[in-house]
């Protein structure tokens, strides 16, 4: 790399000085994440929390984000892959001279859903497991604190490192001041402190390291939250060998504590406790909140306009989070997201009679996500612009009471029974539902080219009430049944009438049209209709013809349903794992196992899937997005039930 002060990278081609985005594992400490790339490089870190403005963001801009270089200094190839059954990520160098490893980590302090720290030792034993001042109100507690401790397993290898912090997404000024082994970056919002078992050099803005290794040798860099804002602040000790080797044992035990609950024995366990162990990456602790994906403005299309922050939490992932982690076994993480699910569900629900419940929220539970673009970061690959905040908080989405719901529905049959007050809360929704299913909407894609009659929010509308009938036949609770019965058969004839193209010989998109759309693969996995129903069949053939390409879905056409936005996408992950368990229900076994190990081959080196997949199996979008590994769990569980 080309290294100069004021940039982290110049003097290279775009494509040069941008990894893919598969080429990234991802760390985390159940408040933020980090992730490091197949070269050594962190280029996106939040801190303290996942929402916060970034301090790397090198991927978003090469030149202006900063990053955490850790690397070789003489050519290598390099290998990437988890500590087996851990979120400890393991990066190997393989020189004419040497092999190295940098292990990559961030301890868990505390994990509320877990019920404890991450086990005794250096995380939880000696008065350290609150680094700093405790609970902040916000769910920080404290310090933050990365690892990454390098290793030389074989022969001699030499290393450099750069640490470039550009707080505020690039936008504040800091300074970097050298204490020996430590090098203190203050800024106007946040200070960190970097250090090293080696000499670290400091050029007012950036930290930089040169140093050899012998076999058995070892260097440990520790990168720690010291305080908010430029005021001072502690400084930290030196992290000795013998307490990053503490700090690693202790967060194996961690993740390999956690997983150990997982009751899943089926055909694909590695995919499967991979995607569990993302999830578990992805959640915010102090509220039990689960990110869309721990990045933003990572690109559906090189290029292009269609670049998100999926830094917060849809209810739209609620029905499929609470039914991944209860068949998992993970019946803590599931309560509580119901949990957060419900505290957001009892502040709306008293607004639902002068409006719609909300779509979105940040981790803590608030509102208020303005989006906003930083046009001086150039976005990856020259991706802009890069936004921040998410202005879909304003649309109207339908089907997300159709998640809510079902949600509420699944944690009552598998996890623990409805509460009176929660069930109070269904049943404002429900009884809002009956007088706002039919009203156009944004749908589940969020289009920006306008409102308009979407089928699968109509389906899930369905959903909503389906669910919600159940539960009061179930538990003998008090609803008015004849009028939500009315309301749930008029949805499912309008749906039968006028969802379905004779033309077409399909389901489509929206009422009286001719457009295809993959949303609609949940008819089956809703039960709103049978998997071997004719009209279902044919559907499922007009979009494997239309939508799908050797085992990829593509979620419509946008040339002929425009969305607002220029350019084309790739396909969607999610509606793949959709498509593998609508062939599966329907009979098509061996079809649907092939779909399904052909959806593996597109996971990274680690086991991580990006939102989308583009035209040469490159991923795209933001990494890793839950929902996609929500949707891999569901599949695998579906197709082992089928595959027997």
């Amino acid at each position: 790399m080309t290294f100069e002060p004021g940039g982290f990278e110049r003097g290279r081609e775009p494509s040069a000085r941008y990894l893919p985005i598969a080429e990234h594992g991802l760390i985390g400490d159940l408040r933020t994440a980090a992730l490091v790339g197949t070269n050594g490089t962190i280029d996106w870190y939040c801190c303290p929390r996942f929402d916060s403005p970034a301090v790397f963001a090198g991927i978003l801009d090469a030149e202006r984000g900063g990053g955490f270089a850790l690397s070789a200094d003489v050519p290598a190839r390099t290998r990437q892959f988890y500590f087996p059954d851990t979120n400890v990520l393991i990066t190997r160098f393989f020189a004419a001279d040497g092999v190295a490893e940098i292990q990559d980590f961030m301890p868990v302090v505390d994990d509320p859903a877990g019920g404890h720290p991450a086990g005794s030792g250096p995380a939880g034993g000696d008065g350290r497991r609150a680094r700093g001042d405790g609970d902040r109100g916000d769910g920080d507690s404290g310090m933050h604190r990365l690892i990454r401790r390098v290793i030389c397993v074989r022969g001699t290898l030499p290393f450099s490192a750069r640490v470039a912090p550009r707080f505020g997404y690039g936008t504040l000024r800091h300074t970097a001041e050298s204490h020996g082994r430590a090098v203190v970056f203050r800024s106007s919002a946040l200070s960190m402190a970097l250090t090293a078992t080696v000499p670290l050099e400091c050029d007012g803005q950036d930290a930089f390291a040169r140093f050899k290794l012998l076999e058995g040798e070892s260097a440990v860099f520790t990168l720690d939250r010291i305080g908010d804002g430029a005021g001072e602040a502690e400084l930290p000790r030196v992290c000795p060998q013998s307490e990053a080797e503490e700090e690693f044992e202790t967060t194996v035990r961690f993740w390999r504590g956690w997983l150990h609950q997982s009751r899943y024995h089926g055909r694909w366990r590695e995919m499967v406790h991979r995607s569990a162990l993302a999830l578990k990456l992805l959640t915010y602790a102090p509220t039990g909140a689960i990110v869309a994906a721990p990045t933003t403005s990572l690109p559906e299309r090189i290029g292009g306009e269609r670049n998100w922050d999926y830094r917060y939490v849809w209810i739209r992932d609620a029905a499929f989070c609470v039914y991944a982690m209860l068949r998992l076994g993970f019946t803590s993480e599931a309560e509580a997201f119901m949990d957060f699910l419900s505290e957001r569900a009892s502040a709306s629900t008293g607004a639902l009679a002068g409006g719609p419940l909300q779509i979105m929220y940040g981790i803590d539970g608030r509102e208020d996500l303005p989006e906003y673009e930083l046009p001086h970061l150039e976005g990856y690959l020259g991706s802009a612009p890069v936004r921040v905040g998410n202005a879909a908080t304003g649309q109207l989405q339908l089907d997300i009471y159709g998640a809510l719901i079902d949600s509420v529905y699944l944690y009552d049959k598998w996890g623990r029974a409805i509460s009176s007050d929660r069930w109070d809360e269904v049943g404002v929704v429900v009884d809002w539902l009956c007088d706002n299913w039919d009203q156009p909407d944004e749908g589940v894609w969020e289009s920006r080219g306008g409102r308009q009659h979407y089928i699968y929010s109509r389906l899930m509308c369905w959903v909503a009430i389906e669910r919600a009938i159940r539960l009061a036949n179930h538990r003998g609770l008090p609803a008015d049944l004849p009028r939500w019965r009315q309301t749930r058969d008029a949805i499912y004839r309008q749906i039968m009438g006028r969802g379905w193209s004779a033309e077409r010989g399909a389901f489509v998109q929206r009422l009286d049209g001719e457009v295809l759309d993959a949303s609609l693969l949940m008819m089956p996995l809703a039960k709103f209709v049978s998997p071997t129903d004719p009209k279902w069949l044919s559907t499922l053939d007009a979009l494997t013809a239309d939508l799908v390409s050797d085992s990829l879905v593509y979620r419509y056409d946008p040339s002929a349903s425009p969305d607002g936005l220029g350019g084309t996408e790739g396909t969607f992950s999610i509606c793949s794992f959709w498509y593998v368990e609508a062939l599966a229900r329907a009979g098509r076994t061996e079809q649907a196992r092939l779909a399904f190990e052909k959806m593996l081959t597109y996971a990274n080196h680690v086991g991580l899937y990006a939102e989308e997949i583009g035209p040469t199996g490159e991923q795209l979008g933001n990494f890793p997005q839950a929902f996609t590994h929500l949707s891999l769990i569901s599949a695998a569980f579906n197709l082992d039930r089928v595959l027997g």
